[in-house]
């Protein structure tokens, strides 16, 4: 494990549970969107404040909005927050989409460059769905960057969305910038990736949105010693017997979700 992303949800009395997609953008148009991310960052922080002191140190990411990039203040509040919650600015990683970027360039700019200055990750989201891609790579701090989980999802069936996804690891390894494949739900998926060498992955395979509590649970059971295994046989293991090994090495994490 090596991080986690705060997703923000909405219990609604009368609608149930809503997902980003149903009240983020009433919140952009109303202006409530800066309140909404500052209710997650703080959210965010006192959790990864908890974790890190029950030994769990795990950096978090946060989605920003077009409107939170506008707000030259916003370097100010984040650092408020990760000295409320003693966290050093490194476990605080912030995503954003290129369309965010776009709505103010200069200003986009400048607010990342003091956020980086402080020692905040930035990474680029839903990467390769926008058109400025290769330009804003150039400009911006960006320490990472997420392949889009359209190309991910499809990678095994379609062959260009296969291409995207190779030329994007290939593309982060030569910037020097860390690549993270989103959508990852099957073993084949994650086992393509791992032959390209993409660094991380994120996706249903590994667990879907939970709760922090239960979050909590799950992380702390990966973190469990491995049972002592059994002496070795005698005899060395056959071919069939070792393709076997390896199948249940790459299942793990699925089977552990």
């Amino acid at each position: 494990m090596t991080g986690v992303e705060a997703l923000v949800r909405w219990r609604h009395p009368g609608r149930g549970l809503l997902g980003p997609d149903e009240f983020v953008p009433l919140a952009e148009r109303t202006g409530l969107v800066r309140e909404l991310t500052r209710v997650v960052l703080g959210s965010a922080l006192r959790q990864a404040r908890v974790w890190r002191e029950a030994g769990l140190d795990l950096p978090v990411s946060v989605n920003l909005s077009a409107r939170d990039l506008l707000d030259l203040d916003l370097p100010r509040t984040v650092a408020a927050l990760l000295e409320r919650h003693a966290l050093p600015a490194d476990r605080l990683e912030l995503e954003l989409t290129e369309s965010v970027i776009l709505a103010d360039p200069m200003r986009a700019r400048a607010v990342l460059g003091r956020l980086d200055a402080m020692g905040v990750t930035i990474a680029i989201d839903d990467f390769g769905s926008g058109y400025s891609s290769l330009a804003y790579l150039k400009r911006l701090p960006v320490s990472a960057i997420k392949i889009d989980r359209s190309f991910v999802m499809n990678m095994e069936r379609d062959d260009n969305d296969a291409v995207i996804v190779r030329s994007t690891v290939e593309l982060g390894r030569n910037l020097g910038l860390r690549v993270v494949a989103e959508g990852v739900e099957t073993v084949a998926v994650w086992n393509r990736l791992a032959e390209l060498r993409c660094d991380q992955a994120q996706g249903h395979l590994l667990s879907p949105p939970v709760a922090a509590a239960e979050l909590t649970r799950w992380l702390a059971e990966r973190a469990r010693p491995a049972a002592p295994r059994p002496p070795a046989a005698a005899s060395a293991p056959d071919a069939r017997e070792r393709r076997a090994a390896r199948s249940v090495r790459a299942v793990g994490p699925a089977a552990r979700r």
